[in-house]
């Protein structure tokens, strides 16, 4: 009897075994497949929250079968307790196995809402933007100017939300002084500037920061890329170029960078400019003489005068031999390579042509061709805007 009763404690122990080991193997499949969401979402994790929480939003969003494995499945792995706060995308089908990773790997916000300051030539602007996990792309909120427009309601309510991130854009072309006097503008960061950085030295390009962070550090930061970036250029530099430091590759990249915004003829920008050098000619260059008469301190607005160009400043490159003596803006990488990588060919000149390029010329004859084209192109535009102001009228 003892040993009949033994024998079915035994199979119901091996049964239950059985039934755990596949209750086992059923959980950690659910933990490991593909999830029930059907779009992508932005899931918020406030500051302080906990594995619970986060499971019953996942659980309410339908991202997760079972909010109770996947807290289960965390404390499993030993990761509850690395919940990160922020905003963080949630892609479609993502495994509970991938969503506790997401929450836990990160501490950097992956979605949600940012607040980019754009230091553009003609000036800056704030913008408000969320993006939409949908799509993977951001839609503005809002946009205003800080130097003259208040901040709207939206912008101070993403402000005192911990999970915003901030990025400051700077444009190629703008000035330190310019980079400068923006960023004082920029309230969610802290401290003051002692002087302006060289001219040049700061590499135009996109910088996540931090509420708090110090405007010294972060042209520190930008000094530092800059400084990186035109090693590495020098490093790899074309044989015979005509200036002997990678300061003087500097100057002529912030030349090109004003001369042309299109980053595909840049090479052939600098060429041009390295054509006349070797020939002994003068560069002729307008934005060097604007840099002489606003010391880069915003932008002039206006033609120059013919005073400005017979007169003889060290940035007058219509006066002087060379290279003027500093930068003129803060070039931007495909700038500083195409200075240190020019195209080869016998192009000296260039004018514009009415698509944003330039139409270029080895020949004065074949210039003032270009020059004759580019200026009926102006007329014609001239005439269109006049006709269209007589017409609203």
């Amino acid at each position: 009897m003892w040993k009949h009763v033994a024998a079915n404690g035994i199979t119901l122990l091996i049964v239950a075994l059985v039934a755990v080991a596949g209750l086992i193997g059923w959980g950690v499949n659910q933990y490991r497949d593909a999830g029930p969401l059907a779009q992508a979402i932005c899931l918020r994790v406030a500051p302080g929250s906990t594995m619970s929480a986060v499971s019953s939003d996942l659980e309410s969003q339908n991202a997760v079968s079972n909010a109770r494995l996947f807290r289960m499945g965390a404390d499993y792995t030993d990761k509850s307790g690395a919940l990160k706060a922020g905003s963080f995308l949630v892609p479609e089908q993502a495994s509970m196995e991938e969503i506790v990773d997401i929450v836990t790997q990160g501490g950097q916000s992956t979605c949600g809402t940012e607040i980019v300051y754009r230091i553009g030539v003609r000036g800056q602007e704030v913008q408000v933007r969320e993006l939409d996990p949908a799509t993977n792309r951001f839609s503005e909120r809002a946009a205003f100017d800080p130097a003259t427009e208040d901040a709207p309601d939206v912008y101070a309510e993403m402000r005192d939300r911990s999970d915003t991130r901030y990025r400051i854009a700077v444009a190629e072309g703008v000035t330190s002084w310019q980079i400068v006097e923006a960023l004082k503008a920029a309230d969610f960061m802290e401290g003051t500037v002692d002087g302006v950085p060289g001219e040049g030295r700061l590499a135009p390009d996109s910088y996540e920061v931090s509420i708090g962070d110090t405007r010294e550090n972060l042209l520190s930061r930008m000094e530092a890329r800059q400084d990186e970036r035109l090693a590495n250029a020098w490093e790899d530099r074309a044989s015979n170029l005509p200036y002997d430091t990678p300061e003087e590759a500097l100057i002529m990249a912030s030349i090109v960078e004003k001369e042309t915004g299109l980053a595909d003829e840049r090479p052939q920008v600098a060429a041009v400019f390295v054509n006349r050098l070797e020939q002994g000619m003068r560069l002729q260059t307008d934005p060097t003489v604007i840099y002489g008469i606003t010391n880069g301190e915003g932008v002039l607005g206006r033609g120059l005068r013919r005073s400005e160009l017979d007169a003889t400043t060290p940035y007058n490159t219509y006066q002087i031999d060379g290279l003027p003596p500093t930068p003129i803006a803060n070039p931007g990488l495909d700038a500083i390579e195409a200075a240190l990588n020019p195209d080869s060919h016998d192009y000296i000149f260039f004018v514009a042509d009415g698509t944003g390029g330039h139409a270029f010329a080895e020949t004065l004859a074949e210039h003032n061709e270009n020059v004759a084209r580019w200026r009926q192109i102006e007329a014609e535009a001239a005439a269109d805007a006049e006709a269209e102001a007589e017409a609203g009228q």
